[in-house]
């Protein structure tokens, strides 16, 4: 292993063992789902590649992930809103 990998490691184990210190003590608060963007599901196609859904300010994004490219397939259409069984029609 060359100084340079191994200096990158150590650096990377450091930061991850400081998230992880601040975790335990209550000084980093976890992010998930709490701003304008939400990670809402994601799908393996194969080993390399997953399609992401996201949710911004209310509106879905796909994208494909993990190819030579990430792209963007596009923002979904607003969902209809729910019937209600036994409500009126």
């Amino acid at each position: 292993m060359t100084l340079g990998v191994a200096a990158l490691c150590f650096v990377l184990l450091l930061i991850w063992g400081a998230t992880r210190l601040a975790r335990a003590t209550g000084l980093a608060r976890p992010v998930l789902g709490s701003g304008r963007l939400r990670l809402v599901q994601t799908l393996a196609l194969d080993p390399r590649r997953r399609v992401v859904l996201l949710d911004c300010d209310g509106r879905e994004l796909l994208l494909l992930t993990g190819g030579p490219n990430d792209v963007s397939l596009g923002w979904l259409p607003a969902r209809e809103p729910a019937c209600e069984p036994g409500g009126a029609s």
